[in-house]
């Protein structure tokens, strides 16, 4: 599935839509700003909460990090479990505040 830019997120957002947005960063970095209804799951905590997410195993998540890289293993990883409608939020949360 084709990734996605903040101002698309945010569009979405706008329009009142609630899409499952998954925060693969640290704790520390979450506390210190997110993305409204974002859940954190750090990277490394990610292969033992895959679990958690199974609900969602054929819903659109978008996963984010600080500025992409982690996010792309995130959805790399989600993918090879079965995910099959995950996006990676391009230029991660400092592309999305910046917006």
């Amino acid at each position: 599935m084709n990734d996605i830019t903040p101002e698309e997120l945010k569009q979405r957002q706008a329009a009142g839509e609630t899409p499952i947005i998954l925060d693969v960063r640290e704790p520390w970095e979450n506390e210190e700003g997110r993305i409204e209804g974002s859940q954190n799951i750090p990277l490394g905590t990610l292969p033992d909460k895959i679990a958690e997410l199974e609900d969602h195993k054929d819903a659109e998540i978008i996963v984010h990090c600080k500025g992409g890289g982690r996010s792309a293993t995130a959805k790399a990883l989600l993918t090879q479990h079965g995910f099959s409608h995950v996006r990676n939020l391009l230029g991660g949360y400092n592309a999305y505040k910046a917006q």
